[in-house]
Order: C-alpha cells, then structure tokens, then sequence
C-alpha cells in the first residue's frame, strides 16, 4: 500500500476503521483531537442506523462533538469498564506502539479513559510514525508547582516551556484547571523510565507518554488504512 497523506482524508480514514472494530454494546472511550473526532463521528452515524454504544468523552470538545452527532454519554463512575478506546497520538514508535500525547492538552482524562480499556486503538496518520520517540513531552502540572517541575525537569535533561495559549494572553490551561509544560528531551532512548521519573515528579498531573498502553496503531493514507498490532501485557 502506498504511504501518503497526512491530511484529512487520511485521518477520516483511520478514525473511520477504528469505529468499526466497535461492537453493538460497547462502552467506548472517545478521545480528543481531529483524527479521533472523525471516529465519533462515523459512531454516529452508526448509532443513527441502530447501533447501541455509549461513549465515556475524554475532553470537553470530544463531549460536545459526541452530542452533536448523538452518540450517549456516561462516565467511568457509572461504567464498569470502557471495551475500547479509539484515540489519536502527535507522534507513535512503529516498532513499540509507544505514543506521545497531549498537543490538545487533554493527556490527563485520555491515559484515565485508554488505560481503562480492553482494547486501546491509536488513529493517525503517516506524519505521526517514527522510528523511536523524539517529541516534546507534553506535562500537566498543578499552577502552584511549576517553577520546582521545570527544576526537577531540567535535572532529567528536559527543556521545558510553558504552553501558551494560541487566541488570548497567558498559558493554555487543561479542563482540570491546569497548566501544561511541553519538554524536549531529544531522542528518547528509555521512554519506560523517563515515564516513571516525570510521574514521580510531585505536582505533576500527567504527563504525555504513553506507554505499553496502545493494543493497535490504525495509520491512515490517503488509499486505505495500514495496521500495526502490539502485545499488551
């Protein structure tokens, strides 16, 4: 299959094959971003032809847009499990299926909603594979810890910068009422330790690697759709 296409129809693509793998019955975690936004919207159009799933919304913009096209909506507290989640990632290791996530600043509710899955389906397209992770690690961080976390940050070898928000003065700030620090590292060598080290950072909310979570990749291109499979234990 030829690899093209990082635009929308690639990520339609993919969102579109993710929503099929969803059974009638389904608990599905929605997440946040473009790619999975057109995945909500093909389940419902599948609700609307009779399809019984109900959605647990990553974000207040995955919310809105599964109401817009009805998909219902219950949460973790009234679930006893989420069957599948269907999420986007800004960059994934073709060989692990190690994801960096959190360009839409909804990291935090998305590694609560994807590590609660049975399975954990990543959409994307070609312009997020890699060979090893490389990006800046988006971090979530309570308002009053930031200047120790960059510290504590900076003596991990990171670079950290306060995300700014793009239409209005003063930093983005998450659903939680949080602010988010995007740390470049460089190449990431280990991301399994580099994960424990951020995590135990006190102050720090979540941070945007996700590892050993995704069951699948489901890349999109402008002519179909390229699986890659991985083992979670």
């Amino acid at each position: 299959m030829k690899r093209t296409g990082g635009g929308e129809t690639a990520k339609r693509h993919a969102g579109e094959r993710a929503a099929e793998a969803v059974d009638d019955g389904d608990v599905v975690g929605l997440g946040t971003g473009s790619t999975a936004a057109h995945a909500i919207r093909t389940l419902g159009r599948r609700v609307d032809a009779g399809l019984d799933v109900t959605g647990v919304a990553t974000s207040f913009q995955s919310r809105e847009l599964a109401r817009e096209v009805g998909v219902p909506l219950t949460t973790l507290d009234d679930v006893e499990s989420v069957d599948v989640a269907i999420d986007g990632a800004d960059q994934f290791d073709r060989a692990t299926g190690a994801l960096i996530k959190g360009g839409g600043a909804a990291h935090a509710r998305e590694k609560v909603v994807d590590a609660s899955a049975d399975r954990f389906l990543v959409v994307a397209d070609p312009t997020k594979a890699a060979r090893g992770l490389d990006a800046s690690v988006p971090i979530e961080v309570l308002p009053s810890a930031r200047r120790p976390i960059e510290a504590a940050l900076d003596d991990l070898g990171g670079e950290p910068t306060l995300r700014a928000a793009a239409h209005k003065d003063g930093p983005v700030v998450t659903d939680n009422g949080n602010l988010v620090l995007d740390c470049a590292f460089g190449a990431l060598a280990n991301p399994d330790a580099l994960a424990v080290d951020i995590a135990g950072i006190p102050g720090v909310v979540a941070h945007g690697l996700f590892v050993g979570l995704a069951d699948a990749v489901l890349v999109g291109t402008d002519d179909g759709v390229e699986r890659y499979d991985y083992a979670v234990e």
